[in-house]
């Protein structure tokens, strides 16, 4: 029997996948569970296991394609004498020392009976969901997928429901050829007008992480949201990070558990929006925006930052930071944030308003803590450093008195019981 390996959907999120590397070669034996290829998903570089065992027949998409999730990447042949059928099938030639037993000839995929692998029926796992869901009988349905696979619009249409009209007229599917699968599927990010260059200028195609950035972005201008600044003075929080940095804790902690603890406070605005009405989250998940070095952005997220001690926090936040850089994070890892906190202060940066990602509530902008003469409550004046913090939040969910409320809470505890942190 051959099996396909196909793009796994890595998260939530992923809509196409590009091949980092192959760690098998054609030829190679696979045992169930070995990792066969590497994928950057849009966060992370993950391993591909293999769920058959057998010989990895031929590679449909070469390291450094782009295919989308769902789609076979290479084929893998349970036994010697079936790799050359699978090559045929893929579109590579069979070598000439070991020419293929003779097969019937392959009909186009519109011309099948059904869609059907040694008795096995073929379909995609959206497929088999709506024919579960419809009740459509995937026995009965011609595939007009590549190789007769049964996809979604076979099972929407036998079940009488309306099918989704492509923008542009799509060929009558084919037989794939080497050229065709192995060519790597190139995603651009639409723009409303083409870029105006000049001479000398050059185009960088996004990667895969800017990609998932540009459609998060975009995600993220249709939710309605409002701002709201706050001055917290920092002196006491600088003091005592000053005596926490030589056992290893960092600012982005101390300021992670100071939202944590106040988001306690304010449930509504650890919550989020859906169609159903607000979200109230089980777990405070603080992440924390994270710059990557070659383009794009990441959200590690530091899990029940409310429960952890501050030295915990720290060492966790570190791993979380150095293993988002090495695109080694598991989903979980950047996608179950229930709060933002994004700190440019340590860049310098006075003030700035963050973009509130999909599917959170609100996020917090931090700035540098500045030395500012300010009217001590005895009427003098004094020298105090004091940031700015700007509360982006989901105006749907979230009001100015919810916000206003947040902001005044967590300026308390900064200023007046930072001591709190260390508990």
């Amino acid at each position: 029997m051959i099996h396909e390996v196909f793009m796994p959907a890595l998260s939530s999120t992923m809509t196409e996948g590009k091949i980092v590397s192959w760690t098998k070669s054609p030829g190679d034996w696979v045992n169930k569970g070995d990792t066969v290829l590497v994928v950057e998903s849009d966060k992370a570089d993950m391993d591909v296991e293999s769920f058959y065992e057998g010989y990895l027949a031929v590679i449909l998409v070469d390291a450094g394609g782009v295919a989308p999730v769902g789609s076979a990447l290479g084929l893998i042949a349970e036994t010697e004498a079936e790799v050359a059928d699978a090559k045929q099938r893929g579109g590579r030639p069979a070598p000439a020392a070991a020419p293929a037993p003779a097969q019937p000839e392959l009909a186009p995929v519109a011309a099948t009976a059904s869609a059907r692998e040694n008795g096995r029926i073929v379909a995609s796992p959206r497929a088999k969901k709506l024919a579960r869901e419809l009740s459509v009988d995937l026995k009965s349905l011609t595939g007009s997928g590549p190789h007769g696979r049964i996809v979604a619009e076979d099972v929407l249409q036998a079940a009488g429901r309306p099918v989704p009209v492509p923008v542009t007229p799509a060929p009558a599917p084919t037989p794939l050829s080497a050229a065709t699968v192995a060519a790597p599927v190139v995603t651009t990010v639409p723009t409303t007008a083409p870029p105006v260059t000049l001479a000398g200028d050059r185009i960088e195609p996004f990667n895969t992480l800017q990609q998932a950035v540009v459609r998060n972005m975009v995600a993220a201008m249709t939710a309605p949201v409002f701002r709201v600044g706050y001055t917290i003075t920092t002196d006491a929080l600088d003091a005592l990070y000053r005596q926490l940095k030589p056992k290893g804790v960092t600012m982005t902690a101390l300021l992670a558990k100071a939202v944590a603890l106040t988001l306690k406070k304010h449930p509504i605005v650890n919550a989020s929006y859906s169609d159903q009405g607000v979200v109230y989250h089980g777990a405070i998940n603080v992440a924390g925006a994270v710059a990557m070095e070659d383009g794009g952005l990441i959200t590690p997220v530091l899990a029940q930052a409310d429960q952890m001690d501050i030295y915990s926090l720290s060492r966790t936040w570190q791993d979380l930071v150095k293993r988002a850089r090495a695109k080694q994070l598991q989903p979980a890892e950047y996608t179950t944030g229930t709060f933002t906190l994004s700190n440019l202060g340590m860049f310098g940066v006075d003030r700035f308003d963050a973009i509130l990602p999909p599917g959170q509530g609100a996020i917090l902008a931090v700035g540098a803590a500045r030395p500012q003469v300010v009217v001590t409550p005895e009427g003098f004046f004094g020298m105090r450093h004091q940031m700015q913090v700007n509360l982006t939040a989901d105006h749907r969910i979230i009001y100015g008195t919810h916000a206003a409320a947040f902001l005044q809470d967590l300026a308390k505890l900064i200023e007046t019981d930072p001591q709190s942190l260390t508990l």
